[in-house]
């Protein structure tokens, strides 16, 4: 395979899954390592992806969101892992509602493909299924974010009103007794609406989050169904978990990805 060929169809894959992990390109593309990491510097000075922790993103297109950029790469192994774990409990037929965090992300990475609908206020996410057949897309509308690449505000809250979906998926910036928090204002109000127009509320969060809050409460831990956290959360956190009558499910990383150098 020639080189302008084979970058092609590295190009094609990326766009389509909006992310690709490092290893998952050496397979499918089944060349050397060395060869795709040239292939994706060149890809990326060319503007068309974004190298990241694992792997590398689709940038084609977009614009670059210096917030979602920065935040992806952070204990990137945990949320792949728990991703899986959330993507595993949805099931096909599903209407779900996803935000803009970066754990959602990769919830939404492994849903591609699905037969789903799917509602979003991310524009990264929307751009995982915008060229998606099986899946029906619905992109919330109201004031984007230049940092974060998500919609929010009183439009989107408007349309949010009118909705009901099977599932929530919501990420946080902080997990501590009292709830949720997000440091964002105008996103907790989306995100509370997001929590209103669901039958059902998962939560991904990675064990950093937990302890910690940030500008302002989304809700209290009541409002969670289910909780997705990695094997580093501590006992202490897994019996308040438990005590606000979520359902915790622990996602466990492979030692492998734990200690994976970053792409």
């Amino acid at each position: 395979m020639q080189n302008n060929e084979r970058r092609s169809r590295l190009l094609d894959i990326i766009r389509i899954r909006g992310f690709a992990a490092l290893e998952e390109l050496v397979r499918e593309i089944a060349v050397s390592e060395s060869t795709i990491r040239r292939d994706l510097d060149a890809l990326e000075e060319q503007g068309s992806v974004k190298r990241t922790h694992g792997g590398v993103l689709y940038s084609g297109g977009m614009p670059r969101l210096m917030e979602f950029d920065e935040r992806q790469p952070a204990h990137w192994a945990a949320k792949r892992a728990i991703a899986a774990t959330a993507a595993a409990v949805i099931e096909d037929g599903e209407t779900v509602l996803l935000d803009g965090g970066t754990t959602t992300y990769e919830v939404a990475r492994l849903l591609v493909g699905r037969s789903l609908q799917v509602v979003t206020n991310s524009l990264p996410v929307a751009n995982l299924f915008a060229s998606e057949a099986r899946t029906d897309l619905v992109l919330l509308g109201g004031y984007v974010s230049p940092r974060t690449g998500v919609c929010l505000g009183p439009y989107a809250n408007e349309l949010l009103s009118r909705l009901h979906v099977t599932t929530t998926v919501l990420s946080a910036a902080g997990i501590a007794e009292e709830g949720l928090f997000n440091a964002h204002l105008l996103l907790a109000e989306t995100e509370q609406a997001m929590l209103k127009a669901a039958s059902r509320v998962m939560v991904v969060a990675d064990s950093s989050k937990f302890g910690r809050k940030s500008l302002t409460l989304v809700s209290g831990l009541d409002a969670i169904d289910i909780l997705v956290s990695d094997a580093g959360l501590p006992q202490n956190w897994r019996t308040v978990v438990a005590k606000a009558n979520a359902k915790l499910l622990i996602a466990e990383v492979p030692e492998a990805a734990e200690t994976a150098r970053p792409a």
